[in-house]
């Protein structure tokens, strides 16, 4: 399904080392006239790193998409009965993240934000980012690879000899991944080579 018109909702949680994948990401969605609405977790509202200080990087998220983020519960909440977001995308989403959603955890903005979006049967796509996605997370991603509504992003291992238990989605297939999910449909394959990628 095309994405231009749609209200798609980007929730971005705490792998900071991702934020370089994310910006192309909400640019690239700004510009298919897709209206973002970002959602961030504490972390990310809070948290500097060499990657970015969390103000500066709330301020561009906000510069980029347009739109004021949602940055607590109680403003994300309203998502469900309003239905206002066609579908969810959580890039990056954490293992944190995986496991409490797995476990219908609602103790943040983001998985306030999943919880209202799969309240009205709409679709929740996982763009993850965990250094333990072969570790005690492989659970949680199997977990919610077999719910209702809930899709992922591609991902596989990126550096499998110094990480060997971490996973990440490849950030160029989200645009194909939400419009698969807005068909109710996983894109294909979703196991990738994604070391090979990045070293050719």
């Amino acid at each position: 399904m095309e994405l231009k018109g749609k209200t798609i909702g980007i929730a971005i949680t705490g792998s900071h080392c991702t934020y370089d994948e994310v910006r192309p990401v909400l640019k690239k969605l700004v510009e298919m006239e897709v209206t973002v609405v970002p959602i961030l977790s504490w972390a990310v509202q809070t948290t500097n790193t060499r990657f970015a200080e969390a103000d500066v990087w709330v301020a561009e998220i906000e510069q980029i998409t347009g739109q004021k983020p949602i940055t607590t519960i109680v403003e994300a909440e309203p998502l469900g009965p309003s239905k206002r977001l066609d579908a969810l995308l959580i890039a990056p989403c954490t293992g944190n993240t995986l496991s409490r959603l797995a476990n219908a955890m609602t103790d943040s903005p983001v998985l306030m934000a999943a919880k209202a979006t799969m309240r009205n049967d709409r679709s929740v796509v996982l763009a993850i980012s965990t250094n333990d996605g072969l570790g005690l997370n492989m659970a949680n991603i199997a977990k919610l690879m077999a719910a209702k509504n809930v899709f992922m992003v591609p991902f596989g291992q990126d550096d499998p000899f110094r990480k060997m238990n971490s996973l990440v989605a490849d950030m160029n297939q989200v645009v194909p991944a939400l419009e698969a999910a807005l068909d109710k449909k996983q894109l294909q394959p979703v196991l990738i080579e994604r070391f090979k990628i990045q070293s050719s």
